[in-house]
């Protein structure tokens, strides 16, 4: 994977980060700027940004992913943010008997809209799954799992999700630390390809775009 060495960010996606911050920059000190620019495409930085603006509250890391059905319609849902493994690449986590982990097998392209209100900026991010190979699946399976809260690790003991209700069902609230990890809790590893941004507010709105196979120069489009 290439990546932009830029050691000067550019001047319309500086503007947009500054904006975010009601006038005042990101937090970063001229020398993390520019490892930021060396080791990440750009794009990074104003997502970041744009997620300081948005605090503490919870929906800054709630994103929609679309994937593509096996009858070819559309599909959406809303899944969380897990962190990034990478300069383009993030991870989420699923529950494999879920419809989505189908889906991604038969088309493993994947697009993914992230809104941050408090920023008035929407970013889509475009790519694929990375399949993991098996010890490195269940490193990064463990880590995750570790880092769930008890009733958040709850889910994954519920019945399959989609079936029909069965009212006899269990649905514990939590599972220990000692408990062994479900079979089901996948990690799903996305690479990401293009990345495009709308920052709204200014007129006319601002939209970017990233490209990988462009060495993630930045490009200004129409809004």
């Amino acid at each position: 994977m290439q990546i932009v060495k830029e050691g000067i960010p550019p001047t319309s996606s500086a503007r947009a980060a500054k904006a975010w911050q009601n006038g005042h920059p990101p937090s970063y000190t001229s020398s993390s700027v520019e490892q930021d620019s060396i080791i990440n495409p750009f794009w990074r930085q104003l997502l970041r940004a744009a997620q300081q603006k948005e605090g503490r509250s919870p929906q800054a890391r709630w994103l929609q992913v679309a994937t593509v059905a096996e009858d070819g319609t559309a599909r959406v849902r809303t899944l969380v943010f897990r962190g990034w493994c990478g300069p383009a690449s993030l991870e989420l986590l699923s529950d494999n008997r879920s419809s989505k982990l189908n889906e991604i097998a038969n088309n493993p392209s994947i697009e993914i809209c992230w809104l941050m209100t408090k920023a008035r900026c929407q970013f889509r991010l475009r790519g694929f799954r990375i399949e993991l190979d098996a010890e490195l699946n269940q490193k990064t399976r463990e880590m995750h799992w570790q880092k769930l809260k008890p009733e958040a690790r709850a889910l994954w003991a519920w019945p399959p999700p989609g079936e029909e209700f069965d009212t006899t069902a269990s649905f514990p609230t939590e599972i220990a630390d000692n408990c062994p990890i479900p079979i089901c809790f996948e990690v799903i590893r996305i690479g990401l390809t293009e990345v495009e941004m709308l920052q709204l507010g200014e007129n006319p709105h601002n939209r970017m775009r990233w490209r990988e196979n462009q060495n993630w120069a930045e490009e200004k489009l129409n809004p």
